[in-house]
């Protein structure tokens, strides 16, 4: 039997085919939906739809519930739709018609809202705790190894001197740019939407700003069009900033793939992070970091695959909605999974030294020759045909004693301002305050 359900029953083929991998999905909101129900509680008896007695039996029933869900001993019944209406009926099994009041001044429209909200709130943290972690290993690493010279290409040429240290700076401030869109795509997703019913309000006098107080959100979604118009546009600006933290990686797994080629040779990793060929006995594959480039490859579609399934969609509600789940959600573990095996992956990579005194390498340093005799009087355009003539003329020397000293060259990295920055942006995460909240709501203290 459904919530909806009145004296017509669906075709099985209909059912099934509407319910699609919904009620799988559904499995990753349980925790946020009885979470957002206490809090949904709580404001009913504020308002006097519920007494104290009531709530307060609501409210440890509810508790209960939680708690089988973080042990795994929640399940969807088989004749049960999603998980909002297995938590109702669950209450109402246990507490008869008291289980039934729980749903007034609300729809699964907005029960769906707030759950996939609180549920991307918590993987949003989770992602920003994992980029912690490899923001910090990627700054160690440039410290450690700011001397050890390295080629920069452009066009896949030769081009001039770089170095570990550079590149793993690099790496370390993409992440400090790509926390700025986390940062913009959180405080999309903490704005509340519960009260905005199936897109058109209430005539219950409810306290949505009691409910945006209880919950640790930031605000409200105020207009209740806009709130339901808020699906799929949410997703969307989370997936794009997943997608960015994942071209980061993706691009940087994509360099150490070539720099683990024996025509680079640049760095290795231990025996047992490689791969072996089952005919070829000399390979070492970089297995983890193509799979690495792959997987992010396919988060970095996100954007776009959300983008066109909300294409020419007007206001209001629509079961189109439903599929969003089903890429976005599991991109969440693979995009921390990338996260956690490339840290693994670079603790533990070997760095060529001296890579630089090889002569195949010379040509990196024109642009030192050339600016060498700029720094004497010759115009630099002249500076330039000079050492291109002595290059083709094959009597090039290189003076491969380098001075960069600008902001964010090999000689001064800025690692510490590049922190700064970070942690500017870490910062503005009220991550302690909502599980402050969330938590009391859990304990009811």
């Amino acid at each position: 039997m459904k919530l909806w359900q009145k004296d017509t029953t669906s075709q099985p083929a209909v059912h099934q085919f509407t319910a699609g991998k919904d009620r799988m999905m559904d499995q990753y909101l349980a925790a946020q939906d009885v979470v957002g129900s206490l809090a949904h509680i709580q404001m009913l008896e504020r308002i006097g739809l519920l007494s104290k007695e009531e709530w307060h039996t609501l409210r440890e029933t509810l508790q209960k519930i939680h708690e089988n869900i973080q042990a795994g001993q929640f399940t969807l019944a088989e004749d049960v739709e999603d998980v909002h209406s297995q938590v109702e009926m669950m209450l109402t099994e246990q507490l008869g018609d008291l289980g039934k009041k729980i749903h007034a001044a609300r729809s699964r429209n907005d029960q769906a809202l707030l759950d996939i909200r609180l549920f991307l709130r918590e993987q949003l943290e989770a992602i920003v705790l994992q980029m912690d972690r490899l923001f910090q290993l990627l700054q160690e690493k440039s410290e450690a190894h700011q001397g050890d010279l390295l080629p920069g290409y452009t066009h896949l040429q030769l081009a001039m001197p770089s170095s570990f240290g550079l590149w793993f700076g690099a790496y370390a401030e993409s992440l400090a740019d790509d926390l700025i869109t986390l940062e913009a795509a959180y405080r999309i997703v903490n704005k509340n939407p519960l009260g905005s019913a199936a897109g058109y309000g209430s005539s219950f006098p409810i306290d949505r700003t009691y409910t945006t107080e209880l919950l640790g959100f930031d605000t409200l979604s105020y207009n209740v069009v806009n709130a339901q118009m808020g699906r799929g546009k949410t997703e969307r600006i989370v997936a794009q900033a997943l997608s960015n933290v994942a071209d980061t990686l993706g691009r940087m797994s994509m360099d150490i793939c070539l720099y683990l080629n024996p025509q680079f040779g640049f760095l290795a990793f231990p025996d047992d992070l490689t791969t072996g060929s089952s005919i070829m006995p000399h390979k070492k594959n970089p297995d983890v970091f193509e799979l690495i480039r792959a997987r992010c490859n396919r988060i970095k579609a996100l954007p776009n695959e959300i983008q066109l399934i909300t294409t020419n969609l007007p206001s209001g509600y629509h079961r189109d909605l439903q599929l969003l789940k089903e890429n976005l959600f599991p991109a969440f573990e693979e995009l921390r999974d990338c996260l956690n095996i490339a840290g693994m992956m670079l603790q533990q990579a070997l760095i060529k030294k001296d890579i630089l005194t090889n002569p195949q390498f010379d040509h990196l340093f024109s642009v030192e020759a050339v600016n060498q005799l700029v720094k004497t009087g010759v115009p630099f355009r002249d500076a330039y045909k000079q050492v291109g003539r002595s290059i083709e003329a094959g009597n090039f020397t290189a003076p491969k004693k380098i001075a960069h000293t600008h902001e964010g060259s090999i000689g001064n990295l800025c690692n510490r301002e590049i922190a700064q920055q970070y942690q500017l942006v870490r910062d503005r995460f009220p991550f302690q305050l909502i599980q402050l909240q969330i938590q009391r709501l859990l304990t009811g203290e």
